[in-house]
């Protein structure tokens, strides 16, 4: 069985998913702390991606880091927000020791606050 890496955004001010967010995944090397882009998706409608970020073989043991571009999806539903918004682009760095399970990683997000966990 191959492990997969899948994410979604809820957006906690309005209730909703949060339907088209930019996301990009990178891949950390170590010690360098360089990142290299594995992939930019967008979310749907439903706060997801339409497939994994990783799938089929290509989750490594490793570290990695999710940017959620979060910014400029607020700018888009909110019209109230200070500018510069205070948060724009919210990373998250993990690590995969497993390449046989399925690491989900959600966001719950609003203009001022966001949360993450290991989901399932």
């Amino acid at each position: 069985m191959a492990g997969k890496l899948t994410t979604h955004v809820l957006d906690t001010a309005h209730g909703c998913p949060a339907a088209g967010v930019e996301i990009n995944l990178y891949s950390i090397e170590s010690p360098s702390d360089d990142r290299t882009l594995i992939t930019q998706v967008y979310t749907d409608r439903d706060g997801r991606t339409d497939k994994p970020l990783l799938a089929d073989g290509e989750l490594q043991i490793g570290e990695y880091e999710l940017v959620f571009g979060i910014g400029s999806y607020f700018a888009k539903t909110q019209s109230n927000l200070s500018k510069p918004a205070f948060l724009d682009r919210i990373p998250i760095r993990f690590q995969i020791a497993d390449i046989n399970v399925h690491y989900h990683i959600p966001l719950l997000v609003s203009p001022w606050s966001y949360s993450t966990y290991r989901g399932s």
